[in-house]
């Protein structure tokens, strides 16, 4: 995608497809107030007059999707981000991907360590409009249990760091441990969430000038 209007006209269409907002979020690597503001413009000149300007704030998209089609650099950009979990935990025997970017890259990081395979789908899935906190994740059945484990934590991308830390909680609150995250690229910079490192691939630091 090359422009702002590639974007619009891709939110679009996913919202055609009965994609939430916050679905749409996840396709388009942005936040999901950027999300629900591309969504709105696609709607046509009525929906885009009624857009509080406000949810137009500045943000970065995200194509990685030069890795995503290609299984051998998928592989490969999952090798390095497993030679940056590896530095952390001695006995860690699950890693856990963030759906749905995140599942893929989880599967190729967990073949490297060694590791079950584990997913979690966050709340933002289920959301479109009003309050997220309304909303629920939760893990797929059809993959390992967290049962206590230590475990490593994989998504594409970390726009906010929300869905990051909504996965944290969810498996402390089934007993596990999370011991390092590792992203392909962090808008954000964290070194850490909810204390537990962070690391990326990319980290993408935006300067303003005054002029």
């Amino acid at each position: 995608m090359k422009n702002v209007d590639d974007l619009i006209d891709s939110a679009a269409e996913l919202a055609e497809h009965g994609l939430s907002k916050g679905e749409i979020a996840d396709e388009l690597n942005v936040s999901r107030e950027t999300a629900s503001w591309l969504v709105e413009r696609g709607g046509g000149a009525d929906a885009a007059e009624s857009v509080d300007e406000t949810t137009a704030s500045a943000d970065i998209h995200v194509d990685w999707s030069a890795l995503g089609r290609d299984s051998t650099r998928l592989g490969y950009a999952a090798s390095a981000m497993a030679d940056l979990l590896a530095k952390q935990g001695e006995e860690v025997d699950l890693t856990v991907g963030i759906e749905k970017a995140g599942a893929p890259l989880a599967t190729a990081v967990a073949d490297r360590l060694d590791t079950d395979l584990g997913t979690y789908a966050p709340a933002k899935h289920q959301w479109d409009e009003g309050d997220i906190d309304e909303q629920g994740g939760g893990f797929s059945r059809n993959f390992a249990a967290i049962r206590d484990r230590d475990c490593y934590v994989v998504d594409d991308i970390i726009t906010s760091g929300t869905t990051m830390r909504e996965s944290i909680d969810a498996i402390r609150e089934q007993g596990g441990e999370p011991v390092a995250c590792v992203v392909l690229v962090d808008k954000r910079g964290y070194d850490e969430i909810d204390g537990v490192p962070v690391y990326s691939l990319v980290d993408v630091v935006r300067v303003d000038r005054e002029e």
